[in-house]
């Protein structure tokens, strides 16, 4: 096992030492965390034992449902999403939490990888992040729809909802009805979803815990280390690789993830 995985074993254990004495310790700053499940998704499904989990370690979690679950189909675009996520950590501030951190599943990680390049936080939880546009896959299956809203907005019928369609790995096509602007905002290759681009533009002084099952999908574990590479340099991100598949990954990586904010919380002032 390499030296510096020991290394990081140690820390995820000093740092939810640290964490447990502080959620004992009342005079410790509240902790929030918004949590962004996956592609199709809602708060109840893969990320809501996450969730519980962290809720039951002390922190002040906001689990919240993004435009891209089950029920919304895409109903705002990127930039309303991200008015979202940022309502939620107002939220949280207004209930006490002083260091935030934000959260996501597949493309709710790639998402919060987005967010994370704007904002100031003290941390980015990017698990399994996937959903790509300029991937070959979206590429492919997508580019037929792509054209449609194009042509769409071109005849001055951008805010007209119609039916277009998503792409997931282990789901293949499906539709959503959606109007071709907002679709565009979140399907366009070179867009905010680009996964290269979000790392790269992540805050540097943000860190980031790229959590990346073994079992993953392969397109997935095929990007995985160029993602990971592509991030700016900062001593506390972490790659962290637990032993499940996809859709186990949020619960599988409670602890990691518990002590991780725990050694970023007890890391010294400007060390991030």
């Amino acid at each position: 096992m390499p030296q510096s995985f020991f290394r990081f074993l140690l820390a995820l254990f000093l740092g939810g030492f640290f964490y447990s004495a502080c959620a004992a310790d009342k005079t410790q700053p509240p902790i929030g965390i918004v949590i962004m499940h996956g592609k199709g998704g809602s708060p109840a499904k893969f990320v809501a034992g996450l969730a519980a989990q962290l809720e039951r370690q002390g922190l002040l979690v906001a689990n919240i449902e993004m435009p891209w679950s089950g029920r919304r189909d895409y109903d705002v675009d990127v930039a309303a999403a991200d008015g979202e996520v940022e309502a939620a950590l107002e939220g949280l501030r207004g209930k006490g939490a002083q260091r935030l951190f934000v959260a996501g599943h597949s493309q709710g990680g790639l998402f919060a990888l987005h967010f994370g390049g704007g904002k100031s936080l003290d941390g980015v939880i990017a698990i399994a992040p996937g959903g790509n546009p300029a991937g070959p896959a979206f590429r492919e299956k997508l580019g037929p729809f792509l054209n449609q809203a194009q042509a769409l907005v071109a005849e001055g019928k951008g805010d007209e909802k119609v039916r277009l369609a998503d792409y997931e790995g282990s789901r293949g096509v499906y539709p959503v009805v959606v109007a071709p602007k907002i679709y565009l905002s979140w399907f366009e290759p070179e867009g905010a979803l680009h996964e290269l681009a979000a790392v790269r533009h992540m805050n540097p002084a943000t860190p980031v815990l790229f959590i990346t099952p073994t079992r993953d999908y392969a397109a997935l574990l095929n990007v995985k280390q160029q993602m990971f590479d592509a991030l700016p340099k900062n001593p506390l991100t972490k790659l962290y690789e637990p032993d499940s598949s996809h859709i186990e990954a949020p619960s599988a990586s409670v602890e990691a993830i518990v002590a991780w904010i725990g050694a970023v919380i007890a890391a010294p002032k400007g060390t991030q």
